[in-house]
Formats: structure tokens, sequence, C-alpha cells
């Protein structure tokens, strides 16, 4: 099948902190995923103690170092270092189909949209979240929509799939997890086609990073800064 992608390349960023569990499951996908496209990975790792960094370095990855702590900051270091036309992006946890994205990026090239992010509540299977976790979901994605005027299903989907040069309109500010949202908004504000699409969202493997009601406040109330 001829494939528009082949003529683009690839950066897919992954940020990393103790993911030994992990993330040779998650970069043997990848590389299955898309090895009929030109692409690169970029692990952006903060500090791991365990054999991430040595893990990932066997499996073919780029290791950027990025001591300074955050969700937003590991992103906004693998942009600033991404070489490819089209970045996607991904957790370290095993939570996300890396075997989705040649569909995806075949999507965005055949539509011609800017920036894709991935719902993973509409098909999300018992289980895999807790309710507290479902909750809190819940609760940002409807103060995003009603403060933006959105109509997103996911608004702390860390999985996106965009063109590269929307970095350069953009203004990105959050160096920690409200920078999911606020990728987001911004696409949205600076009216660049933009389509949510539907994954399957896996159980983590490996240690737990997220304190629900800490993120879920800073996420909130970062929603309020932003709109306010």
């Amino acid at each position: 099948m001829e494939n528009k992608s082949k003529d683009v390349k690839v950066s897919i960023i992954i940020p990393t902190m103790n993911e030994e569990e992990s993330i040779a499951h998650v970069l043997n996908e990848v590389h299955e995923a898309v090895k009929h496209l030109d692409y690169e990975i970029l692990i952006v790792d903060t500090d791991s103690k365990d054999k991430t960094v040595e893990i990932a370095k066997e499996k073919g990855a780029k290791v950027i170092n990025e001591p300074r702590r955050g969700y937003g900051r590991a992103y906004k270091t693998g942009f600033e270092n991404a070489n490819g036309d089209l970045i996607v992006t991904l957790d370290a946890d095993c939570t996300y189909p890396a075997c989705d994205i040649p569909k995806l990026i075949d999507l965005l090239e055949k539509e011609r949209i800017d920036f894709i992010t991935c719902d993973r509540l509409s098909t999300l299977e018992k289980g895999v979240m807790s309710l507290q976790h479902r909750f809190g979901n819940w609760v940002l994605k409807t103060a995003m929509n009603l403060l933006f005027g959105m109509k997103i299903k996911d608004s702390q989907s860390g999985m996106w799939i965009f063109r590269r040069d929307i970095l350069d309109d953009i203004e990105l500010t959050s160096d920690g997890m409200p920078l999911s949202e606020e990728i987001k908004i911004e696409t949205w504000k600076k009216g660049f086609i933009t389509k949510e699409v539907p994954i399957e969202y896996r159980i983590r493997k490996g240690e737990k990073k997220l304190s629900s009601w800490r993120d879920g406040i800073k996420n909130l109330t970062f929603l309020f800064k932003k709109r306010f």
C-alpha cells in the first residue's frame, strides 16, 4: 500500500523516569509499528535511577537527559530536539497503543489534519482506570470545555500526533501535567485543524507517577489561570 507518510520523518517522543519494567516493551512495539517509516525515537529522561537509560539505548533510542522535573518540561525538551516533520508522543508505561501510530499518521495526512489527540475514555474497559481517576478526568474535561468553548472528550490524554511546524505558532507555558491540556487549548485557539480519535487504553506497567488529587488540582487551577 502506497503511503504518503513514507516521505516524511517522524519523531516519537517518550518521557521517562524509572521505567525499566516497561520501556523495552514500548520501544519494541514502536519499532515494529513504524519500521516502514523514516523515524527517530527520543527518550527524554529525568534522572532515572534504574536501567531505563541503558535499555533505551540498547533498543536504539536517542536519550536526552533532562534533569529539570516535570511532564511538560520533558515534552518541551523533546520538541526542541526533534528532527521530524511529524511528532508522536507516548507514555513509557505501555498504556498507549504504539501499534496505532501508522494509521493515525495516515489519517493526519489523508485528512490534512494539523493535530490529533487520542481519546482514552470513550472505549475504556473496566478495571483499566480507577473510579477516582475517571472522575478526575471528567471534572477536568468538563471545566476545559466550559472555560474554552471546546467539545473534547479526553482533556488529559498524552498521545498526540501533529505537524511539528505548529509549535512555531502556539505558546506552551506549563512545565507540568497541565501541558496535556494546554497543547489542546492552544491548537484549538489558533485555528488549527484538529481531531480527537478514540484508542484502546491499557493497564500500566511499573510504578505509578501520577498523584490523582494533587495533579488534578494543579490541572484545574491551570485551566482557570489560562482562561482569566
